[in-house]
């Protein structure tokens, strides 16, 4: 009996520790409301085309022209916009003493996928994980987990503490490179890259030296050539990108197909529905390739509005960091908008052939239930901050 009083107590005041955290800092302003506009503007457009872009592959596979919009609204919304609201009402600076729970939670989730018959995989790729019934991505978690631990890792040590090479630099490459080791094990170039990015914005803005910016770029490029060479359909996508007429139905298909269906849109497009690529032609119409499809069917019009939803995005995210009022918050909330920024900029663009395909989603527009719910409860967490800027934005 006396345990469970002592167990009752502790959750009773941790509870009350993380859900009634303003009692230093006031309740605060209201939050970024032209941020959490842009971002539910974006996710019911991407219900919308979703339904569209999904349903010839959900009806030949699975007999529902609604199999994946309801699972996205299942999966993807509904857990989100639960993230959404406990990230948006906790006090963020008390993340400080999780994020490393959180942390290795999430490593323990990608070493648990790798393991043959505890991890699901689903064309060749070992990404997912299933508890009580539902499948989850850890990669797709550990964007968020990762950006919240090397936030509040570097916040404690101090800009001091940062620029120092054995203290600093050395420990940042190791977590930053396991973290990507793992991910590219899967294997999954596109969120490693991700990852290694929202890594390197946080490590400068926390006050990194020249020098060992240089160090570590240096040290990325010789990663990520070391990483392409060694993979034949890695080296086959880059092959692709610089001449995907060489083999238009093997490895240049998917950039063929993207291009048609983005020039068949024109200007004001096919109309909602009307997508002739969805029929079995663009590969992932639904998840990577979905861009093309908003292009096809919208036009110009629409695929340029989309771009301009982004950037919006982008700006008011750096103005929630740059008013932030402590150093955590400036850091988690580059974080979270390198994260969005670089992620939609590497979709958009592999879609229009600048860069070559890497295989990650358009957020909050592509299906997957874990992306979407992440990125709601990352959202959560950059409104909360901005509700403690210097002045309201």
């Amino acid at each position: 009996m006396l345990l469970i009083r002592n167990l009752k107590f502790f959750l009773k005041n941790k509870i009350k520790i993380i859900f009634l955290p303003f009692t230093d800092r006031g309740k605060g302003h209201e939050p970024d409301f032209i941020f959490l506009t842009t971002v539910l503007i974006l996710v019911v457009f991407g219900l919308i085309i979703l339904t569209s872009a999904s349903s010839v592959v959900a009806y030949q596979t699975f007999g529902d022209s609604y199999f994946f919009l309801k699972r996205q609204i299942v999966n993807g919304l509904l857990f989100g916009l639960v993230l959404f609201f406990i990230f948006l009402n906790i006090d963020y600076y008390k993340l400080r003493q999780y994020s490393f729970w959180l942390f290795a939670a999430t490593v323990l989730f990608l070493f648990l996928v790798l393991i043959p018959g505890v991890g699901s995989s689903y064309g060749g790729s070992a990404r997912w994980l299933e508890i009580f019934g539902f499948n989850f991505q850890p990669s797709e978690l550990s964007k968020l987990t990762f950006a919240i631990y090397l936030a509040s890792w570097l916040e404690k040590r101090g800009e001091r503490g940062v620029r120092d090479f054995y203290h600093g630099l050395l420990p940042f490459v190791f977590i930053t490179i396991l973290m990507m080791v793992l991910v590219l094990l899967q294997p999954d170039l596109g969120t490693a890259l991700i990852i290694g990015f929202i890594a390197v914005i946080i490590y400068i803005i926390a006050g990194a030296s020249m020098k060992h910016i240089g160090i570590g770029m240096l040290l990325a490029t010789v990663f990520l050539i070391f990483v392409i060479v060694l993979s034949s359909y890695r080296f086959d996508r880059l092959k692709a990108f610089f001449n995907p007429g060489a083999d238009p139905l093997n490895i240049g298909y998917h950039t063929i197909q993207a291009k048609i269906a983005i020039g068949s849109g024109g200007i004001l497009g096919l109309g909602l529905g009307h997508s002739r690529q969805k029929y079995n032609y663009l590969p992932e119409v639904y998840g990577d390739s979905i861009f093309a499809i908003i292009a096809e069917e919208l036009g110009l019009i629409f695929a340029l509005t989309v771009i301009a939803l982004f950037l919006t995005i982008l700006v008011r995210g750096l103005r929630i960091a740059k008013n932030s009022i402590d150093r955590l918050g400036q850091l988690l909330a580059i974080g979270i908008i390198s994260w969005i920024c670089c992620q939609a900029f590497l979709n958009i663009s592999s879609m229009v052939a600048l860069v070559p395909l890497t295989g990650v989603p358009l957020p909050f527009v592509s299906y997957g239930g874990t992306a979407l719910a992440t990125l709601l409860g990352a959202c959560g967490l950059l409104l909360n901050i901005s509700k403690f800027t210097k002045k309201t934005i």
